[in-house]
């Protein structure tokens, strides 16, 4: 994620999980990706290889320490993402982000019809 002047910060995490309808990503407690998001909790993230994109607009809804992450959320996380924040060393934080507009599409043909979900409503 990049603060560059923008009012809006971008997110490419490297690993993350979908769980109950929202996108949880650990980073480090005090890296420039948790306090961008803190403070301009509306993001953006680029998931997926170039040529099989997703892109997810997305919104804050919770910043939650190792110490505060409910059982469920934690473990989900650590069973999608292949790695586990609580046992990693650190202090990280989750941030759970529920997706406004999600966008897909593998190749030019597939531009039309991309949006996949829209004002949080799924449209297909």
């Amino acid at each position: 994620m990049s603060d560059t002047g923008a009012s809006r910060p971008y997110l490419v995490p490297v690993s993350l999980a979908w769980i109950d309808e929202r996108i949880v990503v650990a980073v480090e407690a005090d890296s420039r990706t948790a306090r961008n998001i803190d403070a301009h909790p509306v993001t953006r993230l680029g998931v997926g290889p170039t040529r099989d994109v997703v892109i997810i607009d997305a919104v804050l809804e919770a910043a939650i320490s190792l110490d505060d992450i409910p059982p469920a959320i934690a473990a989900g996380y650590a069973a999608q993402a292949d790695w586990d924040p609580r046992t990693a060393g650190g202090r990280y934080v989750y941030l759970v982000l529920r997706p406004d507009r999600i966008q897909a599409w593998r190749e030019a043909n597939e531009l039309t019809g991309r949006t996949l979900m829209r004002g949080g409503v799924w449209v297909v």
